[in-house]
């Protein structure tokens, strides 16, 4: 059965999970240099249950971390979608703009064109007000991608992650903010 897709762009599907995910999922998870601004990398079992959580979500709101392919060849890079923020913070209730992609697919535009079509989807079709995006504060990579997809940083909202130590080294993060108004004022290619 071939999975749903959510969102196409011009080289990605961002479609429904299917187990042949699974193994390249646990594989970027187990990847040190992509979860180098994560507590932790995650072992396979652990892989798994993110994956079972993040297709409950998409199940349960028609929306979420979708599974990330290329259209060219079908290989699964990662996820790319919408995920609730469920921790306390000064921003929530919040729904976040998020991504995470295998090491290989790095460097070629995939999160920043995937995001764009995340946030038309999310501000068009479902109708939100306002999305966030955070990362710790030295995650270069991501911030560039928050900048390239139209977010503002927000440095009044800095803020200690409340799910690690506060002295944790990745415990600060920065947040980025779009607004619907802002998206809309956004030019965008016809």
């Amino acid at each position: 059965m071939t999975p749903k897709v959510h969102i196409a762009t011009e080289r990605l599907h961002l479609r429904e999970w299917k187990a042949e995910d699974r193994a390249p999922f646990a594989a970027l998870n187990r990847d040190p240099r992509v979860m180098e601004f994560f507590p932790r990398a995650l072992e396979p079992p652990e892989s798994d249950a993110l994956a079972n959580r993040i297709q409950a979500s998409i199940a349960a709101r028609g929306f979420g971390l979708y599974a990330a392919e290329t259209r060219d060849t079908g290989a699964f890079i990662g996820f790319i979608g919408l995920a609730e923020v469920t921790f306390p913070a000064a921003f929530t209730p919040a729904t976040e703009v998020g991504w995470r992609l295998a090491r290989d697919a790095w460097g070629r535009g995939y999160a920043t064109e995937g995001a764009r079509a995340v946030i038309d989807h999310a501000f068009g079709a479902l109708g939100f007000g306002a999305l966030v995006s955070f990362t710790t504060e030295w995650n270069a990579r991501s911030r560039r991608v928050m900048e390239k997809i139209g977010m503002t940083y927000d440095p009044s909202a800095d803020f200690r992650h409340p799910q690690l130590p506060p002295d944790h080294k990745l415990a600060p993060h920065v947040l980025y903010r779009i607004s619907r108004e802002d998206w809309l004022r956004t030019p965008r290619p016809d």
